[in-house]
Order: structure tokens, then C-alpha cells, then sequence
């Protein structure tokens, strides 16, 4: 049986905790989920938001293909993927990932992955948004975040 991801990019907020028992209900095998949700920092007390934009279609394509690959890589049962885009203030949800499996290290590894590769693969760009009321620069992609992809080469 093929596995199917659940993918969304989505303005509203999600909330973890039921998008967990949705996948858990999903088949009795599942004997470890790893839950992974991404927060708008404020990086200091700098920032009051971050602005995320992405390419319609395409983001929804990707993390389509990030999820696949992890469900063969691991051997996942169940795999959601939700990132947001819009202004999101501090403290609030960006991203969520989960991934369910037999065993718990297949379950980490598949979050893993699949947030190494959306933070340099997907198509989504963030903007910073100051406490003083400036508006920063588009954020370009770090050295590290690409190390931890390639990681899983």
C-alpha cells in the first residue's frame, strides 16, 4: 500500500496536537510519531514578525516530493507536512511536520529529513519584520541549513 503525505500551505494556523491523532488514526502498525513544529522567533526582542511568501503550485509540489522521498527512504506510515505563509507574529506556528512509523528512529529521521530539505529545497522566502516598525530584508538561505541537508546524501 503507497503511503500518502498530507501537505498544506495554508494562511490559518494549525494546530499540532489534532493533526497527531489524525495521523495516528490512520493505522494501528504506527508505533512511534515524532512530532517537529517550527516558531516565529523573536529573534532577541528584535522582531515582531516574520512575512512568508511562496510560489503557489510549486511549494505544494515540493514538499510533495520531500515527503515522498522520506516515506521510501524510512519506511514511514504516515507523513504531514504543513507550512504557513502571511505575516506570522512571534510565537507563533510556522511549520509542522510529522512522521509516524514502527519504530521511533525511522519516525525522527523522517522529520528530520523532511524539514532539512524544506528549510533549502521548497520555495518559500521569509522577510523579517522589526519591533521599531522596519521592515528588513528578504532572509537568504543559511550555510548550515544546507549542511544538514547534505547530510542525507
Amino acid at each position: 500500500m503507497e503511503i500518502q503525505p498530507t501537505i498544506r500551505v495554508q494562511a490559518q494556523d494549525f494546530d499540532a496536537a489534532v493533526e497527531a491523532r489524525l495521523l495516528r488514526n490512520t493505522d494501528k502498525s504506527i508505533g512511534a510519531i515524532v512530532t517537529f513544529t517550527g516558531l516565529c522567533r523573536d529573534d532577541g526582542g528584535t522582531l515582531s514578525a516574520l512575512e512568508l511568501e511562496h510560489y503557489p503550485g510549486m511549494a505544494e509540489a515540493e514538499m510533495l516530493r520531500i515527503a515522498s522521498l522520506a516515506i521510501d527512504r524510512f519506511d514511514l506510515l504516515g507523513l504531514t507536512a504543513i507550512h504557513r505563509y502571511g505575516k506570522i507574529a512571534t510565537g507563533d506556528n510556522i511549520v509542522l511536520v510529522i512522521a509516524a512509523s514502527r519504530h521511533r528512529q525511522a519516525a525522527f529521521d523522517g522529520a528530520n529529513f523532511v524539514m532539512d530539505y524544506l528549510k533549502t529545497a521548497a520555495p518559500f522566502w521569509k522577510k523579517e519584520h522589526g519591533k521599531d516598525g522596519t521592515s528588513g530584508n528578504w532572509i537568504t538561505a543559511r550555510d548550515a541549513d544546507e549542511s544538514a541537508k547534505d547530510k542525507w546524501r
